[in-house]
């Protein structure tokens, strides 16, 4: 059974797994907590990191790992920081802005380091035929939610308002701070015009909006915004396409922007433990894909250092280079 917490914000009561402790055969015995910081239900985090927990408490004696419901990335790298979680979900372009000490992480350098590439995050700007909105600058004077607070969503969306010309101060009738799915029953309920949410796809939130009876899904091309936002916040970002079919209803595809995705630990993380996290989490990738499609994009083949966006963990490189992997 996969074991999941919804604590949320993580208690002070969770063990930490620091550089004090030993590495090999005593880390392995020790009792010890492995939380690991997700993001909220209705995204791919939070059951890919389920999946995760109950990989490494079955496959590392001694350890319990427990998957916790946040925000999503910001708030992950913030716990990182903090060390009230070990290991991480994360965007990209909230890891860069951890190392850097920017943005919301303002004056608090993280010393996050990758441990593996995962899977895209795509950005969907979400609304439904009946709003009649067809571009971002048809968002203008409509009501919008973009994403919880301290969420790798609200992090990307704002940035993409921006670059799209348009001012979240002035532009908009109102703005939501929502969970995804709390954004998707704003829009059943007519409290919102639009939702913008960055995840793997499908992802169940936007899937249950599309299937509501009476609802035509509409997905809101915005890959034309893509040179400005690399100009501002640099290469993390790259244009897509969501397929047509993707969710119920959607008949055309989705021009949109993507991020990576990436697993990130504290700089000080033992390395023998980042060995066993990695050795337990490739010898189970193919079941991990069946728990969500977006792991089927765990591969050798992912695991460059552009990618990453921040440095590896030395334990990380090390592992990946003997695998294959170019790295390059």
């Amino acid at each position: 059974m996969i074991q999941i917490s919804r604590r949320g914000a993580m208690g002070a009561g969770l063990g930490l797994l620091g550089a004090s402790q030993a590495s090999g055969p005593a880390l392995a015995q020790a009792a010890q907590q492995i939380a690991i910081a997700t993001g909220t239900t209705g995204g791919v985090y939070y059951p890919l990191g389920g999946a995760l927990a109950n990989y490494l408490t079955r496959g590392i004696p001694g350890v319990s790992a427990t998957a916790e419901v946040t925000a999503g990335s910001t708030a992950n790298f913030q716990l990182l920081g903090a060390s009230r979680a070990q290991l991480v979900f994360g965007q990209v372009d909230a890891a860069v802005d951890s190392i850097r000490g920017a943005g919301p992480f303002r004056g608090r350098v993280v010393p996050t380091r990758a441990i593996a590439v995962l899977y895209t995050n795509r950005m969907q700007v979400v609304t439904t035929a009946d709003r009649n909105i067809r571009s971002m600058a048809d968002l203008k004077g409509k009501r919008i939610s973009t994403g919880a607070p301290a969420s790798a969503t609200e992090l990307f969306a704002l940035r993409l308002i921006a670059a799209a010309g348009l001012n979240v101060a002035t532009d908009f009738r109102g703005r939501e701070r929502l969970s995804p799915a709390e954004s998707t029953n704003a829009i059943r309920d007519g409290k919102i015009d639009a939702y913008f949410f960055v995840s793997g796809v499908p992802t169940s939130a936007i899937t249950d909006l599309a299937a509501t009876p009476g609802t035509t899904l509409a997905l809101i091309d915005h890959a034309d915004a893509l040179d400005p936002i690399v100009r501002e916040h640099g290469p993390v970002y790259f244009a897509e396409s969501i397929p047509a079919g993707t969710y119920p209803g959607q008949t055309t595809e989705n021009k949109q922007l993507s991020v990576a995705n990436i697993l990130a630990v504290r700089e000080d993380t033992p390395p023998a433990l980042v060995q066993q996290i990695l050795n337990i989490l490739w010898t189970n990738r193919e079941d991990w894909a069946r728990v969500h499609s977006a792991a089927r994009d765990f591969t050798l083949a992912q695991q460059k250092t552009a990618a990453a966006g921040v440095p590896w963990h030395p334990a990380a490189e090390a592992f990946w280079r003997t695998a294959g992997a170019t790295l390059g």
